[in-house]
This record gives C-alpha cells, structure tokens and sequence, in this order.
C-alpha cells in the first residue's frame, strides 16, 4: 500500500462564533504534510489499487493549472513511493517560467516531469489522455483534481463515527469529487452544501454522475471567480488565524468558511444546528497567492 491509512483520528476543532449555532472543522489538512487534506483521499484508492494491479512499470500522469494542489499532491506521491510522474500543466507561458512558480518549483524538486500545453489543447483533455495511453500504455492517467469513482470512494474514508452527528456538512468544490462522495456516504439526516470554489454551471450535473443521492446544496462562493483573490478574503482569512489558530488558505477553504460566517450571521442555519466544515488542505497555495498579492502591493496572508 503506497498511501497508507492514517493511524490517529483527524481533529475536528470548534469554531465559537455563534450561541444559538455550533460550527466545527474537521482538519484533513493535518492528514499528511504532504498530500493533504482531500486530495489524500481522492487519490487514496487512485494509487493504492493502481500499484497492487500494476506489476510492471509504474507512472503517474495528472493535470493542472499553475497553483494546481493536485499537482503538489501527485507530486509528492510519486516522491513518497518512488514512481515517475508527468504533469500536464496548463499554459504555454509559464514553460520559461515555471521555476518562480512555488507549486511547480516543488513538483519539480518531487521528480515530476513538466509538460507546458496550450489553454486550447488542454480543454480536450479527453484526446490528450488518449495519446498519452499511447505513449505510456502502463501509466495510470489521473483526472484533473483527482475526481473519479475511485477518488469518491476514498472521500468515504472523511466520514467516520465522529461525523455522524452533525446536520450539516461543508466542502468547497473544485471539480466535484469530494461533495459527490460526502454525499454518496453521509447519514440521511444529513444535509451536504458544496461551496463553489468556480463559477461553473455544469457541475451539479458532473456530481449527480458520481452520486444518485439528492442530499447536496451548491451555493456561490467564488466571490468573483477563481483563483480571484479580494482583499476582504485576505482579511478575513487573516482574522480566522489569529482567533482560532487554523491557518486557510485564498482559493478553497478560506472561501468557503467566509461564506459560511455570512450564511450564519444571514440566519441561514436553523438554532441548535451543529454545522461541520471540512478543511481540504492545498495551504502549499498560500506561498503563491502571496506572490501574486506582493505584485500588487496588497496585504500578504500571515
């Protein structure tokens, strides 16, 4: 097993905000120091099934913007266990550049070969996996974010006899993985709200095709797009480290808990509902972000 399963029970920490409502936040970010948060699991079976049916020649191929965690995460499992990988990164801009670039400066340094393509030739990455297969008949080719029913089955291994309690269940979604195994396996009480991380009309759809359970609620929470950065988040992320000692980072998971608190203050949660949040990793981002931030002289996060 090249990702093993994690021997100690994750921390779900209380977030006193509220009389009338309790929230928490289960912290899969402390999963692993390296693949963390949902991308550990998502890749969970992804790797593990892989490996034990793959006896010849390992290789890991993936995909993935310029702060992708995906691509940190795939990365770094191919450091761990000692396999190639490839990532197919998108942009043809950032081949003579790649090296300022925090994410893929680690990626590199885990072993995994860059390969730059265009905007055009990396929405058709159907066909790109195509000839990939051909190239690399023995590789185990990733989707973008990891999601696929493999990476929904691992999303299970979130939930456990400390979940159960909750009436509400919070993500961010990305691509859908993660929303779509919280709800395929949540408790029928439970109510699941993904926080759209991207402004993308097709993911309900994408998810109902990972999960025939209608348990889950999208809401905006992309607050002007993604990978947009307002300084009202900056603050707001910055604010939730110093109170409550949990650091978030721009993209995700910071965005998702400001949606949260507005939701709150809104009355959106019924009294006495317990509301879990979970962190899903990708902080290698905030390395990142505060570059770009640097760049336009605004307020870093901490």
């Amino acid at each position: 097993m090249l990702l093993p399963f994690p021997t100690q029970n994750i921390p779900i920490q209380e977030i006193p905000v509220h009389k009338n409502r309790r929230l928490f936040i289960k912290r899969e970010d402390l999963v692993h120091p390296q693949v963390s948060g949902n991308k550990y699991w998502k890749l969970f079976y992804n790797v593990n099934q892989y490996a034990a049916g793959n006896p010849g020649t390992p290789y890991l191929i993936t995909f993935g913007g310029a702060f992708s965690n995906h691509i940190s995460a795939v990365s770094a499992v191919g450091s761990l266990a000692g396999i190639p990988t490839l990532g197919i990164i998108r942009g043809e801009e950032l081949q003579s550049k790649w090296r300022d670039n925090p994410t893929l400066a680690f990626a590199h340094r885990n072993g995994m070969n860059l390969k730059f393509v265009s905007r055009e030739e990396y929405r058709h990455k159907e066909k790109l996996s195509g000839f990939l297969l051909k190239e690399f008949p023995e590789a185990l080719i990733i989707p973008e974010g990891g999601t696929n029913e493999a990476a929904v089955e691992g999303v299970k291994m979130m939930l456990d006899d400390h979940t159960k309690d909750f009436d509400y269940l919070c993500t961010a979604v990305g691509t859908g993985g993660t929303v779509a195994g919280i709800s395929k396996y949540a408790e029928d009480h439970q109510k699941i709200i993904g926080f759209k991380a991207v402004d993308d009309d097709s993911l309900e759809s994408r998810i109902c095709e990972l999960t025939s359970i209608r348990n889950f609620e999208l809401i905006d929470s992309h607050f002007g797009g993604y990978g947009k950065i307002k300084d009202e988040t900056v603050r707001f992320i910055n604010d939730f480290k110093r109170k409550f000692e949990i650091p978030l980072e721009p993209i995700y998971t910071g965005k998702m808990m400001q949606k949260v608190f507005e939701m709150m203050d809104e009355g959106y949660f019924p009294e006495n509902s317990k509301i879990l949040c979970f962190h899903t990793g990708g902080l290698q981002g905030i390395e990142g972000a505060n570059l770009l931030l640097a760049r336009q002289n605004r307020s870093l996060i901490i």
